[in-house]
Order: C-alpha cells, then structure tokens, then sequence
C-alpha cells in the first residue's frame, strides 16, 4: 500500500474517484450513459468533451513546466485562433466550403505557431523570465483579440466548422477523439525517443545540459512553439463548439486551469520529469469539479475557490514531507523506523579507532611492504 500511494498518479487519480464517487451519491444516474442518433449522451460525455480545450492545452503546457518555465498567454492564444477562424469564416459567401474551413484552421494554427515562437524566442534567445515573457502576450494577446473581432461577437454558421467541437465520431465527441489522438502522437515522440529525456534533462539543469552538447536554446524554442499549436487547437474547438469568436472571454483563466492541470498531475513547476497521462487525470479533476459545483448549484464566482481547496488537497498529499508528518504515528515513535522486534540482536554501534592503534597497524604494515 505504501508503494502504491508513492505513485505520481495514485493521488490526482483517487481525488478523481471521489469526485466522481460524490456525484454518483448525490444522483445515481450521473453514470448514465444512453445512445441517440448514434451518440453517446451522459455526464460523464459531457466531461470529456467540455474537458477537452484544457486537456490539450495542459498537454503543452507540462512540457513547457518540465523544462523549468511557464506560460501564461495560452488564454489569450485561445482567443486569438478562435477569432482568426471565425473571422475568415465569416466573410466567406459559402460557410459550409471544405477549402473554406480548412482555410481558416490553418490561419489559426498558424498564428498561434508563430506566437509560440515568439515566446520561445524571447525566453530563449533574450533570456527574459517565462514567466515575464508569457506575460507580454498574455495582455497583449487579449488586445489583439479584441482587435480581430473590433470589440464584438463573431458569428458563425458553418456546419462543417462546428464538428470540431461538437461534432461525433464513432459515437464519441469529436474533442475527445482529438486529444486522444494528440496524447498518442506526444506519448510516442517524445517516450520512444530520446526527446522526453533531453527535456527533462533542460528541465533538472539547463547548464549542465547545455555543458554535454544539448541544444538547450531550441529545445527550449520547440516547447513553447508546441504550447502555441496546443492553444490553437484548443481555440478552434472552443469557437467551433458555439460558432462564436468572443475576443474578451474566449478562453479566459485557462492559463490557469492548465497550470492546476500539470500540478495535479505529479509535474513538479521547478522542472524535470513530467507525465502527460497525470496531466490528462488533472484536467479531468478539474473539469469534473467545475461539473459537480455547477451541478449543486454553486454561484461562479467561487469556482476558483474550490478548485483551490482541491488543488491543495492533492499537492498536499503528494508531498512526501506532509504525508510523513501526518502519518507520522504509522511510522514508529519519533517519526523514524519501527524499533527493533523483541528479542532481537542489536548491532553495536561502530566506536573510533584508538589513535595508537591506527599508528601501530600503519608501521606493520609499512614493514610488510619493506619486506
């Protein structure tokens, strides 16, 4: 049992149990899950496809943490993307062209690429703070936004848009099949290459790294250009899913949610070794909190606070100090190891040598070798 609890994911994946567990109390047929025209309708459907934005941003977010930084503008770069599209979208006289919708997807993924390299290149290349770099585009970005939509709502009407978001594949939300897809595509890039080890290893000691031939500088360029492209995906679903481009609040606080997403999921914000499945769990806790406080009827305004009591909860019990304090009484007296077994031999403790003995082995032995 104790191995078990020391597993990153052992903890985010029981705060995710319970959540689910409490939802199930409060109305059995949370766990409902019924078909119609084809799809799958339920709670927990709705969890994975409203979780979906998040999941993928998280994603690019824990490979931007692993290596020591943050990055606080994928919000802005939803809002962004989602404007691009919509806007292209809108002046076309067919909305429902292919050539149209694709058009527009690629604007918007390209821009957020852009974006993301511009992050890269200021904390890599200038060396400025991540966290003061992100922060540029975190506030300018909401203005561009704004700038793209003039200050209003765009309006789309595009069918074949409006899949990426709410649209199903074999029966399953498109969303979810989306970052299903983007995890297994990461998971293989960067697990069965020497790819995750070199971000860890920027990550744990960028000089060090930089000292045995690491290309620390792109390395560093290439994780904030895939936090962008993960922004932008999350962007289109976003708009897609209200065929709506809202500058002002079209992924607001996801920088946020991101960030609790990897910290839930066992990634440490100093850098080092990451996990993308706990990163998917944390966004999954964070989704399927914000479900169960809407479900009670909790005003919005203290959603942030509740996700706050959570994300403590977990880090809490992820620590290794905190848990042995708390548990201290299962450990033995005084926190240490269970003493000794009755009866049992006792090894005594190892004495200094006597200095006229150490001197007495060293001349026979200076002998020996004379000899």
């Amino acid at each position: 049992m104790t191995a078990l609890t020391r597993h990153r994911l052992f903890w985010p994946v029981a705060m995710l149990a319970a959540l689910l567990l409490s939802n199930l109390l409060r109305g059995p047929g949370f766990f409902a899950i019924r078909i119609q025209d084809g799809h799958l309708y339920g709670s927990l459907i709705d969890i994975l496809a409203n979780a979906a934005p998040i999941m993928i941003i998280s994603l690019g977010m824990t490979l931007v943490i692993a290596t020591g930084g943050i990055d606080l503008s994928v919000g802005s770069l939803v809002a962004i993307s989602g404007a691009l599209a919509c806007l292209h979208i809108s002046r076309q006289p067919d909305q429902n062209a292919m050539v149209v919708v694709v058009t527009a997807i690629a604007i918007a993924i390209g821009v957020s690429v852009v974006l993301g390299l511009w992050n890269g290149v200021l904390v890599a290349g200038a060396g400025i703070q991540p966290i003061i770099a992100t922060l540029i585009l975190m506030v300018a970005g909401r203005g561009v936004a704004q700038l793209i939509t003039g200050g209003q709502i765009i309006n789309v009407t595009s069918t074949p848009y409006k899949v990426i978001g709410s649209g199903f594949i074999a029966t399953l939300p498109f969303a979810f099949v989306l970052v299903a897809a983007i995890y297994a595509l990461a998971s293989v890039i960067i697990r069965r290459s020497a790819l995750g080890m070199l971000v860890e290893a920027v990550g744990g000691n960028p000089e060090a790294s930089r000292l045995v031939g690491i290309r620390s500088k792109t390395l560093l360029i290439g994780v904030y250009v895939v936090s962008g492209l993960c922004a932008g995906v999350a962007g289109l679903i976003v708009s897609s899913d209200v065929l709506s481009a809202d500058g002002n609040n079209a992924g607001l606080w996801f920088e946020l949610d991101a960030i609790l997403a990897v910290v839930i999921g066992g990634t440490a914000l100093t850098g080092g070794r990451f996990s993308l499945a706990g990163t998917l769990i944390g966004a999954l806790v964070i989704q399927t909190l914000t479900t169960t406080i809407y479900s009670m009827q909790v005003t919005p305004q203290t959603i942030l606070v509740y996700k706050a009591v959570v994300v403590l909860m977990v880090c809490l019990l992820q620590s290794p100090t905190f848990r042995a304090k708390v548990f201290r009484r299962w450990r033995g007296p005084g926190g240490g190891p269970p003493p000794a077994p009755t009866g049992a031999p006792i090894s005594p403790a190892p004495q200094p040598a006597d200095r006229s003995e150490v001197a007495a082995r060293t001349a026979t032995v200076s002998k020996e070798q004379a000899a």
